[in-house]
């Protein structure tokens, strides 16, 4: 499965440069809005030390990492929901997403123009967060008017559908979003297909100096406390460093890291928090011919991560042989774990963990 993250801020905020170091796809970046008019795609692959241990010890002829689907989605203004700036065909593409990674400007430059004059974090996200709901509301009132004609059928089914939703548009007219709309499991059936923007799970990331990657700052606290609220993600960043990091090799990243006193970069930690907000866990397979990391939901049974390599897996599913990542790199092999008794044997019960090493029997 590839996780899909919009990412969305106010023009010039670094969306593009955060994109472009992401997957060096050479979305155009200027010191304008509207710079991204069509939303530019990367698939980027997750770092991932246990998928570099795992490859140093096997020795396949390929190693194939997990992947993550970013798309840089143009600046959004004041207005996006009735249009303005593009702002119709760019909500549509958040729409799309499994995530929302919002890039929020956290730093003070007299030189790069902020749309709105100042630079004021609260302001900002509760300009994106507006434009979202305005639109949810717009697609939620187009529900209301369909089930109201339906309704009068006398359909209790029907009517209960039109209550939730009137419910819902009263809780998004009032400034709040979907996330926060209180609804059981059965009421919400009755919108959860129209796939509503400010429901969407969000992971901030704050574009600070350099010198305050570590430190933060005032602007970076006042994001947190808003995605305190939610129990968001937060990470923070430097587009300028990201940037650099980006034209390196890997022995030269490691060392300009150093040089910063950074363990990881923003992007890394970006990448990975990104899959901590979706539940997402990632377990491997590791033969000869190919090491690979699979990404599965938090919770997922053998057989159903057996599909994800292909539907005949789950189909025929017999057993999964499992050895924990811990076990297989303190003994250095499949064959040297088996002998050490830490190759289990798992049946369609087994909840698959975040590190497993597995190799799926099947039935044609």
């Amino acid at each position: 499965m590839n996780l899909k993250c919009g990412i969305v801020g106010l023009p010039n905020v670094g969306k593009s440069t955060l994109f472009n170091a992401l997957s060096n796809a050479g979305a155009e970046s200027a010191n304008f809005p509207f710079c991204t008019i069509d939303p530019n795609v990367g698939l980027v692959p997750v770092p991932d030390r246990r998928l570099d241990k795992l490859s140093e010890l096997v020795k396949p002829k390929a190693t194939i990492p997990a992947t993550i689907e970013f798309v840089d989605i143009a600046g959004l203004v004041k207005g996006a929901s009735e249009g303005k700036g593009k702002g119709n065909a760019f909500l549509s593409h958040i729409r799309e997403v499994d995530l929302i990674v919002h890039v929020v400007r956290c730093f003070d430059d007299d030189d790069i123009i902020h749309v709105e004059g100042s630079v004021d974090p609260e302001r900002d996200i509760r300009i994106i967060e507006d434009e979202l709901i305005l639109k949810d509301l717009e697609t939620v009132e187009k529900r209301v008017d369909n089930l109201q004609k339906q309704a009068k059928s006398g359909d209790k089914k029907i009517n209960a559908q039109l209550n939730t939703v009137q419910r819902l548009a009263a809780h998004l007219e009032s400034g709040s979003t979907a996330r926060t709309f209180e609804v059981t499991k059965e009421e919400r059936d009755a919108y959860k297909d129209l796939f509503l923007l400010s429901e969407k799970p969000v992971l901030y990331a704050c574009n600070v100096l350099e010198n305050e990657i570590k430190t933060g700052n005032d602007y970076v606290n006042a994001v947190q406390k808003i995605a305190d609220q939610f129990d968001d993600n937060l990470v923070t960043f430097c587009a300028k460093i990201e940037a650099e990091i980006a034209e390196l090799e890997a022995d030269e990243k490691e060392m300009f890291l150093e040089e910063l006193g950074i363990e990881r970069s923003g992007l890394d930690r970006l990448i990975r928090a990104a899959f901590e907000n979706l539940g997402l866990i990632t377990f491997f397979t590791a033969g000869p011919k190919e090491v690979r990391a699979w990404t599965i939901k938090k919770g997922t049974k053998a057989p159903q991560a057996a599909g994800v390599i292909h539907t005949d897996f789950e189909r025929g599913f017999i057993r999964a042989e499992t050895i924990a990542f811990k076990d297989f790199e303190d003994l250095g092999s499949e064959k040297a774990a088996k002998e050490a008794g830490k190759m289990r044997q798992e049946g369609k019960e087994y909840t698959v963990k975040d590190g497993d090493v597995m190799l799926f029997r099947f039935n044609v």
